[in-house]
């Protein structure tokens, strides 16, 4: 009878080893074979090791010049410079404290130089709507052409010569306070290069022409 109950116990066992071959007793999971890739769910992707996230906050405004009207986009003052049809694309692009600004225009008159700077104040139907430059520190001395605060850094300048077709490109880049300030409202074109000399740093002639634009 004792020997009866040990095979019968041991039969028991048997069975459940071969049990745990199959079936994995105990319900555990089987281990990933090693070297499987593990798996991410959508929208966590792995960052690569030392990968830094750099945040840009961006503004473009492309449009086509014309005459002025109260919602237009751009405006030409002196069709002859500036002619009806001629396209502009301005960019602002502001990364770790730095703000970079490119303009793209065509159409103008072929290998001209023109001046061009950001302005305080919106379009009108005078090119003097758009009101003085827009300056990172304000010169308290109007009209400002004291080379101290007219000039590129602490004013926005886009000079530009055109091609033998009147397209062009210009670009620069500086620290201005855009994102806290709200006297940045437009892009003009003038008439000749900009001055740096004392009594008429910042000048360039007539205004041609007026983008409503953000940067």
């Amino acid at each position: 009878m004792p020997q009866q109950r040990t095979r019968l116990l041991s039969s028991i066992f048997g069975a459940c080893a071969a049990a745990a071959l199959v079936a994995g007793c105990g319900g555990q999971p089987e281990p990933a074979e090693e070297g499987t890739p593990e798996e991410h769910p959508p929208g966590h992707e792995q960052q690569t090791p030392g990968q830094e996230q750099q945040t840009a906050e961006a503004a473009r405004t492309a449009a086509t010049y014309g005459t002025f009207a109260p919602d237009a986009k751009a405006v030409t003052y002196d069709p002859a410079l500036v002619p009806d049809g001629a396209k502009v694309d301005l960019a602002s692009e502001r990364t770790n404290g730095t703000t970079k600004i490119t303009v793209e225009l065509e159409g103008l008159v072929p290998n001209r130089a023109y001046g061009a700077h950001v302005h305080t104040k919106p379009c009108g139907p005078t090119g003097e709507d758009a009101g003085p430059h827009f300056q990172e520190k304000a010169d308290p001395v109007k009209p400002s052409v004291d080379p101290a605060y007219a000039n590129p850094q602490n004013e926005v300048w886009l000079d530009f010569h055109t091609d033998a077709e009147g397209n062009a490109t210009a670009t620069t880049e500086g620290t201005w306070s855009f994102d806290t300030r709200q006297d940045a409202n437009s892009f003009v074109i003038h008439e000749s290069h900009t001055h740096t000399e004392p009594g008429k740093a910042g000048t360039a002639g007539g205004r041609l022409s007026c983008l409503n634009a953000k940067f």
